[in-house]
């Protein structure tokens, strides 16, 4: 599968609530704003205690760069009527999965019904 279709893969799963399913290697790593998380296991660990943060995206994907083991993609995620969150990142592919992905995005301050459990703040 090309990079292009491992990205597009990994947002129908997330508009899905799919989280299980993710197209992510075992040592998948993901850094954002929030901290890093190490390990596939840990990355799902995360999501389902804090599912109420991670499910219920839509995305409006408005640009993207697809490489042969890498993509950049800048899109707006929106979760219910309160929540948007204006988004960039870089995808790096390992044999068809991916094995890191780089967040951007300004979190300002962080309220207390966003945060993340199970995950140390940078």
């Amino acid at each position: 599968m090309d990079t292009k279709k491992v990205v597009k893969h990994w947002f129908d799963l997330w508009e899905k609530g799919d989280f299980k399913g993710l197209p992510i290697s075992e040592d998948f790593k993901h850094s954002s704003p929030f901290g890093t998380i190490q390990g596939k296991k840990a990355y799902l660990d995360v999501v389902e205690k804090n599912k109420d943060k991670f499910l219920g995206y839509t995305f409006i994907i408005h640009e993207g760069i697809y490489e042969n083991q890498r993509a950049c993609v800048r899109y707006s995620a929106k979760q219910g009527k309160d929540f948007s969150l204006e988004v960039t990142e870089w995808y790096h592919l390992d044999d068809g999965l991916i094995a890191e992905i780089i967040a951007y995005y300004h979190i300002g301050d962080i309220r207390e019904d966003r945060k993340l459990k199970g995950i140390q703040e940078s």
